[in-house]
């Protein structure tokens, strides 16, 4: 894996990702992996989060680059899935590699079968923060 991109988190999103993580019984490698990016996160308060940062309840574009092929969905916890039409849950391969990564910024990440991809965000289409909804 090439050099990992600088990554923000806002302190909200590290503690529930956090809490959640913690009630596992037994972490799968995606959850390791989304571990080992929180601790190299820049935390920031709600409030200070750059309105290019992927946050939980984001909605983004981004694109897998060995396909080509462009998704918009919406990050969320995995018991907020029912809740948007478009939901990627932060414990799935791809949605652990959207959260903290900003507009144009790309990541190389695990896959299923053991392969990896890079995941490059296009657009952030909707972030709370931007919206000043700082404790969604």
């Amino acid at each position: 894996m090439s050099q990992q991109p600088a990554i923000i988190l806002s302190s909200l999103d590290y503690d529930r990702i956090d809490a959640l993580l913690a009630k596992e019984k037994e972490l799968s490698p995606v959850h390791e992996q989304l571990l080992l990016e929180m601790e190299r996160a820049t935390l920031l308060e709600p409030e200070q989060i750059p309105a290019d940062v992927v946050t939980m309840h984001s909605r983004v574009r981004f694109k897998l680059k060995s396909s080509g092929k462009e998704f918009e969905k919406t990050l969320c916890y995995p018991h907020e899935l029912a809740a948007y039409p478009d939901a990627i849950s932060v414990f799935a391969p791809v949605g652990a590699a959207l959260i903290g990564l900003a507009v144009g910024q790309y990541i190389d990440w695990p896959m299923p079968g053991g392969q990896s991809d890079q995941v490059e965000i296009v657009e952030l289409v909707d972030q709370p923060e931007r919206k000043g909804e700082y404790h969604r």
